[in-house]
């Protein structure tokens, strides 16, 4: 008899810390008192998955839709019934992979901006911290507009030090000099944004790790929660 409970597909390795910690927000914010009642999950950790920024910069997207698609009929063979990425550079490709897939996508983008909406209202302003490949394709900046947000990107040598701070310090390993994070943050508030959104799954990573204020807006927390209700579970309600 078939499981009539929901199953998430997961194209993950994007990167591969990011993965886990989106694992562990599905669990940590499904609310559930034993195993049987978490969500089934496939997850597929893709680490070699070409880069995404890099394919933007050198508009080469082809191979990566090539791979995300391989991946995704690999998700829908193995069960699953909805599918999230928890990389935001690849939602450059979201409407494309849904046109090439039966199953529906969590978009993250669009998750993270309805959050902010509910929460702050139109015309809030909504620093967005991101890759460069994020930033140039305007990912969130179109979504934000679309919504009636205020859209804030960091000035170009603030950008450097979130690429850095991505780059150098979660995906490398590497010491991480919260002096850089301070500073893009400090133009944000300067700017009078009234959240910043972490839109690199390296970011929450840095959220996480820092335990940062909720003006950081979280897009892979927020497309995890997303996730959970599709697939018919309730959100556990946190009072921290």
């Amino acid at each position: 008899m078939k499981d009539k409970n929901k199953v998430l597909g997961v194209i993950g390795g994007m990167g591969p810390l990011a993965t886990q910690l989106f694992y562990k927000m599905m669990i940590e914010n499904t609310q559930a008192h034993r195993d049987q009642e978490h969500i089934n999950m496939v997850i597929l950790n893709h680490a070699t998955m070409p880069d995404r920024t890099q394919a933007i910069m050198d508009d080469e997207l082809d191979d990566l839709l090539t791979r995300l698609t391989e991946d995704a009929e690999t998700l829908e063979k193995s069960g699953a019934d909805y599918i999230a990425i928890p990389c935001n550079t690849c939602h450059v490709l979201i409407d494309e992979l849904q046109e090439k897939t039966s199953l529906p996508l969590v978009n993250m983008i669009k998750a993270a901006a309805r959050q902010i909406e509910e929460t702050h209202g139109k015309g809030a302003r909504v620093g967005i911290m991101a890759t460069d490949g994020t930033v140039k394709m305007g990912l969130y900046q179109k979504e934000c507009e679309a919504r009636g947000l205020v859209p804030i990107i960091p000035s170009p040598e603030n950008q450097k030090r979130v690429m850095k701070i991505i780059y150098d310090g979660i995906k490398d390993g590497g010491p991480i000099d919260y002096d850089d994070f301070e500073t893009v943050e400090t133009e944000f508030r300067d700017q009078e944004c009234d959240c910043v959104i972490m839109a690199c799954t390296e970011l929450s990573c840095f959220k996480e790790q820092y335990e940062l204020s909720d003006y950081f807006v979280d897009a892979m927390e927020a497309m995890a929660k997303e996730a959970i209700v599709l697939c018919d579970k309730k959100l556990r309600r946190n009072d921290k």
